[in-house]
């Protein structure tokens, strides 16, 4: 966990709930400044910590709670709520790793195609084509483990810092997190640091989806 990761989180939690990072801290009551970029560092230059209390303000003002705020930091939205309403889960189709880079799992545009695969219930997820995929290996440890189920969302926006499932035009699907990408090319790279990071010109890969949920 680090600094930006916080500072993301925080933004994230700003955009779900319809606020600006300033509009947020006005709603929890303290300086709207207090999420300012200006305040993100100290006056060496170096990257400073929100305070605790700023953060179990803008959780209470939101009524968020800590699992769903830890969310935010991995790089995955909190979990929709229905006011006053039990969530409503629906079965989407589950593809494992392996079977990802088969052909007859997905269309060219990257959206789930056919029946050759298992289905899963899991919490509503807004996207009508959303899927889950079970990850294999170790490379996305220790934020997704072998056998942790992810929901993949095709057509949630993708920034820098996303955990995000690429195909390449080899037909090699991988879960990684998305360092920077260019009109040219994009950098990916492996959570856990004993695997190696990638790097595609934008013609070799035929798509990359958004992580939005995982099942820990």
């Amino acid at each position: 966990m680090d600094h930006q990761e916080i500072w993301r989180a925080i933004d994230a939690l700003a955009a779900e709930n319809g606020l600006s990072a300033s509009g947020l801290a006005r709603k929890a009551g303290l300086d709207p400044t207090a999420f300012n970029p200006s305040k993100r560092v100290g006056p060496d230059g170096r990257s400073r910590w929100p305070s605790t209390e700023s953060i179990a303000k803008i959780l209470a003002a939101t009524e968020t709670g800590m699992d769903a705020f830890a969310s935010l930091i991995t790089g995955q939205p909190a979990l929709p709520r229905q006011s006053g309403r039990a969530m409503v889960g629906r079965r989407i189709p589950l593809i494992g790793l392996a079977q990802a880079g088969s052909a007859g799992y997905f269309d060219d545009g990257g959206y789930p195609v056919g029946g050759g695969w298992d289905e899963i219930s899991l919490p509503d997820i807004a996207d009508p084509n959303a899927y889950a995929l079970e990850i294999s290996g170790d490379s996305m440890e220790p934020v997704f483990r072998d056998g942790d189920f992810v929901i993949v969302s095709p057509s949630a926006p993708i920034r820098r810092g996303d955990r995000v499932v690429v195909r390449t035009k080899e037909g090699e699907v991988m879960a990684k997190e998305l360092v920077r990408q260019s009109a040219k090319r994009i950098e990916l790279a492996s959570l856990n640091p004993a695997h190696p990071s990638y790097a595609f010109d934008l013609p070799d890969v035929t798509w990359m989806h958004r992580i939005v949920w995982a099942s820990q």
